[in-house]
């Protein structure tokens, strides 16, 4: 991508809000998903990141960014389309780091397209498996793992709330993960789980420039919110630690925006 995003490889800088923590982050090789695990290792937590085979190269450099910080990392490639591979790829966290008490849900698909008319159901399912299938199995599978003080959190969007004409499958998955947040927060809290989620507006990662947008929109991406700029994965990093830490832990069936400005929850 040009100019590369800033994940916060260079600038996050950590102070041991998550000393002792384990954490497994789905897409975790690049975007927002990059920068949380980046944090989260700093923060002086050991991380799994999942993430596509084809995106190893990508992985290998969050790797080397969560050893370089003296935690342990765990790399466990699989497309979790596929409910049998959720299911591992939890048990696999569980066994490489020890336990797991933070879940990140952030993998996500986004393809755009102008008319519902050329919206296949091909693209619908997988939409819907990768961004909202997914979530519920690995959720599903993490949750008997977790004690009190665990933390979910969900990568939603500002489509929840303001939808594009362009992404009628994709706004209706991050709607979905809304009320999955907060019905989820509410089953879990005796248990002293909280599950919380993050609503981003405009921020430079892949997925905008994969087919999330067209490129017309690219050139003058994140333009129209009052900041005039599209928000970098390192600013919403901030975000992820607050609500995996126990400094939130009041906080649950939460939905955090940043979109700057745009005025989402």
């Amino acid at each position: 991508m040009t100019p590369r995003p800033d994940h916060g490889e260079k600038s996050y800088q950590g102070s041991g809000r998550l000393v002792g923590r384990k954490a497994l982050v789905t897409g975790g090789d690049s975007g927002i998903g990059r920068a949380a695990a980046i944090a989260f290792a700093r923060e002086g937590a050991d991380v799994a990141i999942n993430y596509l085979p084809v995106e190893e190269p990508d992985a290998r450099e969050v790797i080397q960014l969560i050893r370089a910080a003296g935690r342990k990392a765990v790399a466990i490639p699989g497309d979790i389309r596929d409910e049998k591979f959720c299911n591992q790829l939890v048990a696999n966290a569980v066994r490489e780091l020890g336990g797991l008490d933070i879940l990140v849900n952030n993998a996500g698909r986004q393809q755009s397209v102008d008319s519902i008319l050329n919206l296949t159901t091909e693209q619908f399912d997988s939409t819907f498996k990768t961004n909202v299938y997914a979530m519920f199995w690995i959720t599903k599978a993490a949750v008997p793992h977790f004690s009190p003080g665990a933390s979910i959190i969900n990568t939603s969007s500002v489509q929840a709330y303001d939808p594009s004409a362009n992404l009628l499958d994709y706004a209706q998955t991050k709607t979905a993960i809304v009320a999955f947040t907060k019905s989820l927060a509410k089953q879990l809290a005796k248990k002293g789980i909280r599950v919380n989620a993050i609503a981003p507006g405009p921020y430079w990662t892949p997925l905008q420039v994969s087919g999330g947008q067209p490129q017309s929109t690219i050139e003058k991406f994140g333009g129209d919110t009052p900041m005039g700029r599209p928000g970098q994965p390192a600013e919403l990093a901030p975000i992820y630690v607050l609500l995996a830490s126990q400094e939130s832990s009041y906080a649950t069936g939460q939905v955090y925006g940043a979109a700057g400005g745009s005025g989402n929850p």
